[in-house]
């Protein structure tokens, strides 16, 4: 029964972990997207619809 209460304190620690790194990365701006932005201009633009 005591290796229950081990596992859930080890998971209830790696959860917290995971969670800090996750908050961390995104307070950094690992989820930044800087290229895209720059990207767009190179994509074609819809052409308008000729009337006939």
């Amino acid at each position: 029964m005591s290796v229950i209460y081990i596992l859930i304190i080890l998971s209830v620690i790696v959860a917290g972990t995971f969670l800090g790194l996750f908050i961390w990365a995104n307070k950094s701006g690992q989820y930044d997207d800087t290229t895209t932005p720059s990207m767009r201009m190179l994509f074609d633009d819809k052409k308008p619809e000729s009337k006939d």
